[in-house]
């Protein structure tokens, strides 16, 4: 008996360490090892691979100083100098500007007041090399061979951290220069002020696509400032502050006691106060800021776990995961208040403000995904929306510092909150988003003044019109759903009647969209589909007919009844696909990226065509070219994205569909079955819940759906909603090599 109590003991002892290895092991699992940051600073990606938390105000990375089209970010892994680190940064934009307040470490005295034309001209730029460079989220280092310093940089909300290492014995210095300046940005006003000895501040204002920019900043450093010398306008400052257009310091550090120098910096888009009152406090070092932004960021990734035998798939998965997660940015201070675009001071009450909403990429996919792994944040993007509406009285396009652009078309806040409120998510006033809504396809800006008048948006009145008619008729459907839900039946039918537009420009005898003038009766001539004239003298934007013809998301069916049948759809269709990939003109649009015949993955007008094969009954032809799309257009290298990542388009089309599924309407709240490409992804919901999606034998030859289930029920549709998703589950499919023809069919 003595014995068999001992075995009994011993089992239980061996049970319990193995569910603590379980359990710590589980702990343990780092997303973040799965990430590469460099992944799109190569191409045409225009990422950028400095530090950053999810969805923080300050993106500190390397700027190599140049400016063209693919250093939109500040950086391009095709380059080998290094400038400085610079604190805002945009993730694959096809514009560039920020790259506000750079600071760079260097270990000589430089002289700041020659004028420079170009960084071969920077007297503190250095060169550097890939073996010695690292980023993982939230963490970048550098090796800076010019003057041997090791740079490090990681970030919390609203605080950047660098850590500069210094060759032993030399010169320890860092300059701060806010005249710096790539792509269209441009310095109006500077100011620098050495507070004490600890710390320097300042404001930076600028004018760039973003024409009413102002930055105000702090830093402190770890150790005291030995020297200072301040430029204002390529001058010597005597004093302890300089303003001017241009303005420069080198500040100079003892070396003895250590070869480490610490700097804090935090900014804010009101007052050096606010900057002071976002900065971390003293107990926040490098270290702590660094673990903790990859405790934050593991938390973000682990909202979905993928199984594959296949690393370089969890690599691409959870880099997409990351870039998804970057933008839009936190743009209101630690006390709520932040800068309008009028210079007024207003204050986000309950709520966290956002800019950076490149909302003619992200209504697609990127914020569609954000209801799923951050869906507490989606109501404050929405209300940062309706406070722009509160300046503007319409809602904004694509907003960067607070500031209009105006760039793209279309209304795409639109969709987003339609989304967000048709999901159930709660925060914000659904009746003011509503009138809100209303109040801005009902204006007479950006051609709605035709659109209104004519039904569509005349040719020859208006470049961009097919293009921006089929977005307003989206932007219409919404206003419509939106009515229908809060019992606004007449609105409903007006809006609803108006999202038809498309049906104005379809042009039965060639199968595309196509410019048609005031007359109501004559086309645009000559025309040829293959044909792109980048913004200017053109129907359709970034892109061609084939690109532009398939956006009617809203109303798949009648737009196929448009083409005649399913048949003449799905050949049109599947010709997009196989057709030649020339590109006809004298100023080709150089956004289109990523062909696949004219289909082009490299800009979002192209992300929901796959997926449109399911509405004519051939589900199987979407699989295939989902599973192509996803094999050709991303891989783990730094050329890894076909095409601009736009704030995180590019990524959440990749996380949607290796998923299995995808919002081919972004407002319905339903999303179209593809081809799943991991065994088994996890979606872990709030609240505890999970819904799973198996693949049963799925491999890179076995992509078709043969068979699935439900929760064990018989699933045989090309759509599940996000409601089924949000009630948990198992979504289990049975893949096969050849297509199952008849699975997913509307008998």
């Amino acid at each position: 008996m003595k014995n068999f109590t001992l075995l009994v003991l011993l089992i239980i002892l061996v049970a319990s360490c193995k569910i603590n290895v379980n359990k710590n092991t589980h702990q343990q699992t780092l997303f973040t090892n799965h990430v590469d940051p460099l992944i799109g600073t190569g191409g045409h990606g225009h990422t950028y691979p400095g530090a950053t938390v999810p969805f923080g105000m300050l993106q500190v990375s390397p700027d190599n100083g140049i400016s063209n089209w693919d250093w939109c970010s500040g950086y391009h892994y095709s380059d080998a100098t290094v400038a400085g680190f610079s604190h805002l940064h945009l993730s694959g934009t096809g514009i560039g500007d920020l790259a506000d307040i750079l600071f760079m470490p260097i270990n000589k005295k430089v002289d700041l007041t020659t004028k420079t034309t170009s960084r071969d001209q920077l007297p503190y730029k250095s060169s550097y090399n890939h073996v010695n460079e690292k980023t993982t989220p939230g963490y970048y280092q550098v090796f800076l061979e010019d003057p041997k310093i090791n740079v490090e940089l990681t970030a919390s909300q609203r605080t950047a951290f660098h850590k500069y290492t210094f060759t032993k014995g030399d010169k320890q210095s860092v300059v701060i220069d806010l005249g710096f300046a790539i792509n269209w940005d441009k310095a109006l006003k500077t100011s620098l002020k050495v507070e004490d000895k600890y710390t320097i501040s300042g404001y930076r204002y600028s004018t760039g696509w973003a024409k009413n920019q102002k930055v105000f900043f702090v830093a402190q450093f770890s150790k005291p400032i030995a020297e200072s010398v301040l430029i204002a306008n390529k001058s010597v400052i005597t004093g302890n502050s300089a303003e001017g257009e241009d303005t420069a310091a080198q500040l100079f550090f003892d070396p003895a006691n250590t070869d480490k120098l610490l700097v804090k910096v935090a900014l804010s888009s009101v007052s050096v106060a606010n900057a002071k009152d976002n900065l971390e406090g003293d107990n926040s070092n490098f270290e702590k800021a660094k673990s903790k932004a990859t405790k934050i960021w593991n938390t973000a990734l682990s909202t979905i776990t993928v199984e594959t035998p296949t690393d370089s798939l969890k690599t691409i998965f959870y880099t997409a995961m990351y870039h998804a997660q970057i933008a839009p940015v936190t743009y209101s201070d630690k006390n709520g208040q932040f800068r309008r675009e009028d210079d007024q001071i207003v204050t986000a009450n309950d709520y966290t403000a956002y800019s950076t909403l490149s909302l003619w990429d992200t209504f697609r996919a990127e914020n569609p995904l954000l209801t799923l792994l951050a869906p507490d944040k989606v109501s404050d993007m929405v209300n940062s929306m309706l406070a722009y509406y509160d300046t503007k009285k319409i809602l904004p396009v694509w907003t960067l510092y607070a500031n209009e652009t105006n760039t793209m078309t279309g209304y795409h806040s639109i969709p987003v909150i339609v989304d967000a409120y048709l999901k159930g998510i709660k925060g914000f006033d659904a009746e003011k988003a509503y009138e809100a809504m209303k109040a801005t396809m009902m204006q007479d800006e950006r051609g709605l003044n035709f659109y209104k008048k004519y039904g569509y948006i005349p040719y020859n009145l208006l470049d961009e019109s097919v293009t921006i008619t089929l977005e307003y008729a989206f932007d219409d459907w919404c206003v419509a759903q939106m009515a229908k839900a809060l019992g606004k039946n007449d609105d409903y039918q007006f809006f609803l009647n108006r999202s038809k537009a498309y049906q104005y420009l379809f042009d039965s005898k060639t199968g595309f969209m196509r410019g048609k003038s005031e007359d109501g009766k004559s086309w645009n001539e000559p025309f040829d589909p293959k044909h792109s004239n980048h913004r200017e003298h053109t129907d359709y934007t970034e892109g061609n007919a084939w690109q532009h013809s398939w956006f009617v998301p809203q109303n798949v069916e009648d737009f196929i009844s448009l083409h005649g049948s399913d048949a003449i759809f799905t050949k049109r269709l599947e010709q997009l696909f196989t057709e030649s990939s020339e590109i006809t003109g004298n100023n080709v649009s150089a956004d289109i990226s990523g062909l696949i015949g004219q289909y082009a993955h490299g800009n979002e007008p192209s992300h929901h065509i796959a997926y449109m094969f399911n509405k004519a009954n051939e589900p199987w032809r979407t699989q295939y070219w989902v599973r192509h799309i996803l094999d050709t257009q991303y891989n783990t290298t730094p050329n890894g994205l076909s095409g601009n990542e736009d704030c995180g388009q590019m990524s959440a089309w990749y996380v949607f569909s290796s998923l299995g599924f995808y919002p081919m309407n972004p407002a319905s709240g339903e999303y179209e079955i593809g081809s799943p490409i991991f065994e088994k992804s996890t979606i872990h919901l709030q609240g505890g819940k999970t819904f799973v999606i198996e693949a049963e034998n799925v491999s890179d030859k076995n992509f078709y759906i043969q068979s699935a289930t439900l929760n064990g029920v018989p699933f045989n549709k090309t759509l599940i909603t996000h409601k089924q998703i949000l009630q948990g589950g198992i979504l289990h499919f049975v893949m096969g090599a050849e297509p199952n023809k008849n699975w997913g069919i509307k008998k």
